[in-house]
């Protein structure tokens, strides 16, 4: 498995890893709720969803919880939704709608899947915030974590 981060600018990171997995089955794992309830978020954390309606206008609705960190809450707004290949949604909380914007790509490359997870936050000092918590870190870990998951799959 590939694994890079890129960081272009003061307000963004790109993140792409390349899945022994064919595109479908990485969107499918993605996108329904039984399978990111077990590989969602940074290594520690549990995620346990309260909705999930993946569609232009849907809502994903989910809590993280870590036994030192804590529980947070997060809300995910489908913007575009184009099966197999694209998501693109704002990312935020109950009480900040759109924290950032994240458009994940999934690329078909014969049985494999390039998956590029696009990140940009509002302003530069909003993506200094959460650089300050590992938020290179914390991607790199979920998208580890999906790579487990897909090979269980298998």
């Amino acid at each position: 498995m590939k694994r890079d981060v890129v960081s272009t600018t003061d307000r963004e990171i790109i993140l792409t890893r390349v899945y022994d997995a064919p595109r479908e089955r990485v969107f499918e794992v993605w996108t329904k709720p039984e399978h990111v309830s077990r590989w969602w978020g940074p290594h520690g954390f549990t995620t346990v969803t309260e909705s999930m309606d993946v569609r232009p206008g849907g809502t994903w609705k989910y809590v993280m919880k870590h036994a030192e960190y804590g529980e947070f809450d997060n809300l995910i707004t489908y913007r575009e939704v184009v099966r197999p290949e694209r998501l693109v949604y704002s990312h935020g909380t109950s009480t900040e709608v759109e924290q950032f914007h994240v458009t994940v790509t999934f690329e078909a490359q014969g049985g494999k899947t390039r998956l590029t997870m696009h990140s940009v936050w509002p302003s530069a000092a909003a993506f200094e915030e959460v650089r300050k918590f590992g938020v290179e870190k914390g991607g790199n870990e979920t998208l580890d974590r999906l790579a487990e998951h897909l090979a269980q799959r298998a």
